[in-house]
């Protein structure tokens, strides 16, 4: 029956194409080009294919108060398994967490808006969050959805749209890091923008090479739709060309745990003067067997990145960052009123800027220790800035964010 009501679409879609020729305006279409029935339907199958795909079997769904549908996935139907490489492996067990993490940490896993259902994933499956047709739609093409363009990571961003302010060391053999960031809600004024904080672990070269594991939370309404800040990962092997995604969007990183899902929605919040509001990101390379593990919060272990995915980062990394990154595209002809962090600059201090604190890498022996030699780079100082600080409860912290857009940011 589908298939005879498409066709009917297709010839009266055509008939009136006939009649009256039509000239339309979208993203990424020329204003001038005809508009073409045929190939909207296609789109749409290439579309519904690849949600086919991507959307995997469950055992139960769950709707979260913002929204959001969660599929409880049996754990190894998860879409790292359609990798070549993992075909038949099965979740590897929980690695010895660093060496100074804290024994006496509570496992915190109400830090997400689905979990205020009171509901929960069976044994054996994992949360992913459901991608619909108005989420690939959002995209300006399917083979862009859930990556991010090409681009360089912190050097040399001044042109590329992509801004920061980071704190940062190199020029070491690092095996991890580790920092806890408040979570703000961002206001992101372009459909096509977002804004984020992260740590990154990098290594290679900033050219082609270049391998990066990200993860923190990010405001991004072409991605999710909505301006919710929401735990997110990422990983390239490519410099962002041909490898790697956001979350669990192809096949790569292997989810272990059941009780939180990347992708979803942070709460609670801080706010302007108000409660603040930590995560806990932790990613650290195993000894035993060299994957890199991800721990969101305090004590949840959140699945783990396999060696193989890398070059580089097979060994070591030689980079780690911390802070945040906003993109800028111009669409108005001047600097985006994006924020990034809470919107308020660093000097602003506690309960108004965003931060983060306790920086921590991991050494060759699996230790955590304080991260030395740090560096600062706010690459547009006067829309985003980042100041630094110690003291004996947040170890070594900063501040930093800003508005975008103001009178010296025009």
């Amino acid at each position: 029956m589908a298939k005879y009501v498409v066709l009917l679409l297709f010839v009266v879609a055509t008939t009136i194409l006939l009649l009256c020729p039509l000239h339309v305006s979208s993203v990424g279409r020329n204003v001038n080009e005809t508009f073409r029935p045929q190939d909207e339907v296609l789109k749409l199958k290439r579309i519904r294919a690849y949600l086919g795909k991507i959307n995997k079997p469950s055992l139960k769904t769950i709707k979260s108060p913002d929204g959001d549908v969660l599929a409880c996935v049996p754990s190894h139907l998860q879409p790292a398994f359609d990798h070549p490489l993992l075909k038949g492996h099965k979740p590897l067990d929980p690695p010895e967490r660093p060496k100074g993490s804290d024994p006496n940490d509570e496992m915190v896993i109400n830090i997400q808006k689905w979990t205020e259902t009171g509901e929960s994933c069976p044994e054996g499956t994992i949360p992913i969050r459901r991608t619909t047709e108005d989420d690939v739609l959002r995209a300006e093409e399917l083979g862009k959805f859930g990556r991010k363009s090409n681009r360089i990571v912190k050097r040399d961003s001044t042109g590329s749209g992509h801004e920061h302010a980071v704190a940062f060391a190199n020029g070491d053999q690092f095996y991890g890091a580790k920092a806890s960031m408040n979570v703000w809600t961002p206001q992101v004024r372009d459909a096509y923008e977002f804004s984020l904080s992260q740590i990154w672990v990098i290594s290679g070269s900033f050219g082609n090479d270049l391998n990066t594991i990200e993860a923190g939370w990010q405001a991004n309404p072409a991605l999710y739709g909505d301006q919710y800040p929401r735990f997110f990962t990422y990983w390239t092997t490519d410099a962002y060309q041909a490898t790697g995604c956001y979350n669990l969007l192809c096949s790569g990183f292997v989810q272990t745990n059941r009780k939180v899902a990347i992708g979803a929605a942070i709460s609670p919040r801080s706010t302007y003067n108000g409660r603040q509001y930590d995560i806990s990101i932790t990613v650290w390379k195993d000894p035993k067997h060299g994957h890199w593990w991800l721990e969101f919060g305090s004590g949840l272990l959140v699945g783990y990145w396999p060696a193989f995915l890398f070059s580089h980062l097979r060994s070591h990394a030689n980079m780690v960052q911390f802070g945040g990154e906003i993109f800028n595209s111009r669409s108005q002809g001047f600097h985006t009123a994006t924020q990034m962090g809470s919107g308020h600059f660093a000097d602003e201090g506690f309960k108004r800027a965003a931060y983060f604190r306790n920086l921590q890498v991991v050494d060759w022996d699996n230790n955590l220790i304080p991260l030395s030699n740090v560096r600062l780079l706010a690459d547009h100082p006067n829309c985003y800035d980042i100041r630094q600080g110690k003291n004996n409860v947040w170890g070594d912290y900063f501040y930093y964010g800003g508005p975008g857009r103001n009178v010296r940011c025009p």
